[in-house]
C-alpha cells in the first residue's frame, strides 16, 4: 500500500525529492559500471528528431557517392515511388517531403480544409482526430472541438500561441477530439495534466463511436486521422490474424463509408514492414525517415495515387503544367522539399529494408531479449504491472506500466507529456543524470529502440551497450519507486 492517500500528494512528494532521486540515479550508474567513456554518447533510442541515431554505413556511403555525382532531384523522387509500388502496387503513389512534421501539414491542408478561393464564405471543415498519443501532431492542425479541449496543447512545445502549436491550425478547419471508449484519461504527473492511457481500448466500441460522430457532423466531415502504431501502449494491441491492428481497420471502413479519407501519421514506423495500408485500408500514410528507417532527416507520404495527386501538386513534384510525368517545380509546399542528400538516404534505406529487412528486425529482437531478462530483475511489485510487447513497425519495445495502477490503488508514478515539456518527467531527465540519453516514457509507457550509440555501423545490436541503458533505466523506476511510496 502506498504512504499517501491522493495522486497529487504523491507527485508532490517525487517534486520535493528530486535532488535526492537524481543523486542516487547517479550513484547507480557508477554502481552498474556504465563505462565513462559512453556516458552522454549512448540512450534508449535513436528514433528521437532532437537526438537522432547516426546513419548506418550502407546509408552514409550511399549518400556520399550520389553526393558526387550530377542526378536530377526528379530522377531520385521517381525511383523512391518505383521502389513503394514495387512493394504496395500501381494503386499507391509516394512523396518526399524535409520532415515527417512537413507531410502531416501538406496532407492536412490539401486532403482536410476547404478551399480559400472562391466567392461567398468560406465554408467550415471538420476532421475526426482519436484522443491519444502524440496528439499534438495529429490532431493540431484544426481548432479543437469540443471546446473543453481548447487548451489541450498550450504547454505543449517551447513556444506558446501562434508561434507555436496554435499556429499549426488551418485555414476554416477544426478537430473533432474523440476519447477512445475503455481508455483512461486520468490527471498525473508533477505538472499535473490528463494522461492518455490505452491498453484497455475497446476497438470496437471506440469505432461505433467515430461512426456516430462522423454521421453527427456529417455536413462538414473531411477525414479521419490516427496514428499507425501497433502496441497495446498505444491502444493498437487488440489485432487480426494477419497482425493488423483492428481499430485501424475499422477506422478505414468508416471514412470509406463517408468518402472521406483516412490519414495515419506513422512516424515512429517503417514502410514495408511496418504499417501496411493495404491491410488497414489507410489511403495515406506518413513516416520520418530518420527515425525509425534510418535515412537522414526527412519524411515520406505513401498513400493511394487518388489522395496522393494532389499532394503532389502541392509539393511541385507531380509534373508540369504543359504535361509531363514528373517536375520539381515551384508550388505551395516547395519550402518542404528535401534536398538531394535526403532523398538518396531515403532510396538507401527503402532498399534496405525491401531486399534485407533483418537489418532491422534482428536487433528489434535482440534488444527484445535483454529487456525481457533484465525487466525480469526489477521489483516484484512493478513487474507484475508490466505489459512488454516489441514492434518492427517502429524498431522499437515498448514497457507499459499501466496495470501498476488496477484495483483502485495508487500504482508507479506516470509521468504526463506536460512533464516532459516542463522539464519534470523525472524518468527522462533521471536517465540523463546516469549518462543515458532517454528515451519518450511519459503517459505510462517506455518505448526503447536501438542506433544511439547501440548499434554498430552496419546497425546491427552492441548488446553490452544495449544491456547498461536497460539496467540503467530498471534501476531508476525502482528509486522512484521508492520515493514515490510505491515501493518499500
Amino acid at each position: 500500500m502506498s504512504k499517501f492517500n491522493y495522486k497529487f500528494q504523491m507527485y508532490k512528494s517525487l517534486q520535493e525529492n528530486t535532488p535526492k532521486i537524481y543523486e542516487e540515479a547517479q550513484k547507480a550508474a557508477d554502481e552498474i559500471g556504465i563505462p565513462s567513456e559512453i556516458r552522454g554518447k549512448f540512450g534508449l533510442t535513436g528514433a528521437i528528431s532532437g537526438c537522432p541515431a547516426p546513419l548506418r554505413k550502407d546509408v552514409e556511403e550511399f549518400i556520399a557517392k550520389g553526393g558526387q555525382e550530377v542526378i536530377p532531384l526528379a530522377k531520385l523522387t521517381d525511383e523512391i515511388r518505383t521502389l513503394v509500388k514495387d512493394v504496395y502496387g500501381d494503386e499507391y503513389d509516394a512523396a518526399p517531403t524535409n520532415t515527417c512534421e512537413a507531410g502531416l501539414w501538406i496532407t492536412f491542408d490539401c486532403l482536410f480544409t476547404p478551399p480559400m478561393q472562391g466567392r461567398g464564405d468560406c465554408y467550415q471543415a471538420r476532421y475526426i482526430a482519436l484522443y491519444e498519443k502524440h496528439l499534438h501532431h495529429q490532431g493540431s492542425y484544426g481548432r479543437p472541438f469540443p471546446g473543453r479541449f481548447k487548451d489541450v496543447f498550450a504547454d505543449r512545445g517551447s513556444t506558446p500561441g501562434e508561434l507555436g502549436f496554435y499556429g499549426k491550425r488551418q485555414n476554416n478547419t477544426s478537430t473533432y477530439i474523440l476519447p477512445m471508449e475503455g481508455a483512461d484519461y486520468s490527471v498525473h504527473g508533477i505538472k499535473y495534466h490528463p494522461c492518455i492511457l490505452l491498453t484497455k481500448v475497446d476497438p470496437e466500441a471506440t469505432a461505433e463511436k467515430v461512426s456516430l460522430v462522423a454521421e453527427r457532423h456529417a455536413t462538414m466531415l473531411t477525414g479521419i486521422t490516427s496514428l499507425g502504431y501497433d502496441t497495446p501502449g498505444y491502444g493498437y494491441g487488440e489485432k487480426d490474424e494477419e497482425g493488423t491492428p483492428v481499430l485501424q481497420k475499422l477506422l478505414a471502413e468508416i471514412a470509406k463509408d463517408f468518402d472521406i479519407p483516412y490519414v495515419v501519421d506513422n512516424a515512429w514506423g517503417v514502410p514495408f514492414i511496418g504499417h501496411d495500408p493495404r491491410k488497414s485500408g489507410a489511403d495515406v500514410v506518413i513516416f520520418s525517415m530518420d527515425k525509425a528507417s534510418g535515412a537522414a532527416t526527412s519524411g515520406l507520404i505513401i498513400g493511394k495515387e487518388e489522395f496522393m495527386v494532389p499532394i503532389r501538386r502541392a509539393l511541385g513534384i507531380h509534373g508540369s503544367r504543359w504535361g509531363t510525368t514528373v517536375s520539381y517545380g515551384k508550388a505551395a509546399y516547395v519550402t518542404n522539399d528535401p534536398g538531394k542528400e535526403a532523398l538518396l538516404g531515403q532510396i538507401a534505406a527503402l532498399k534496405a529494408i525491401k531486399e534485407k529487412p533483418e537489418i532491422l528486425t534482428k536487433p528489434v529482437d535482440d534488444l527484445y531479449e535483454i529487456v525481457k531478462e533484465e525487466f525480469e530483475q526489477i521489483h516484484p511489485r512493478i513487474k507484475e504491472g508490466l505489459i512488454i510487447t516489441k514492434s518492427y513497425n517502429s524498431t522499437a519495445v515498448e514497457v507499459n506500466y499501466e496495470n501498476t495502477w488496477n484495483n483502485g490503488e495508487l500504482g508507479f508514478p506516470i509521468f504526463s507529456i506536460e512533464d516532459m515539456y516542463a522539464g519534470s518527467n523525472l524518468l527522462q531527465d533521471g536517465m540523463k543524470q546516469m549518462g543515458v540519453i532517454p528515451t519518450i516514457a511519459y503517459d505510462g509507457n517506455i518505448y526503447i529502440s536501438p542506433g544511439l550509440g547501440t548499434t554498430d555501423e552496419n546497425g546491427q545490436l552492441l548488446k553490452d551497450r544495449a544491456r547498461y541503458a536497460v539496467k540503467a533505466l530498471v534501476k531508476l523506476m525502482e528509486i522512484i519507486g521508492k520515493y514515490s511510496g510505491y515501493l518499500d
